[in-house]
């Protein structure tokens, strides 16, 4: 799954939820920045972690 994410998705850490929300701010290769609502940018190692994707804010249709 985290070969799909992109800038701008919204994430969750599955081992870390006091963490909040996440927004992807780059992805080269398997380190993945995120900046978590409560926890300030982290850079993750996208092949021991899986992040959760979480569903966009504000959904249309």
């Amino acid at each position: 799954m985290n070969q799909f994410l992109q800038p701008g998705d919204l994430v969750r850490h599955p081992d870390c939820p006091d963490w909040g929300l996440g927004q992807v701010q780059s992805v080269i290769g398997d380190r993945i920045t995120v900046n978590f609502e409560h926890r300030g940018k982290v850079v993750i190692n996208g092949s021991v972690i899986l992040l959760d994707l979480a569903p966009a804010a504000g959904g249309q249709g």
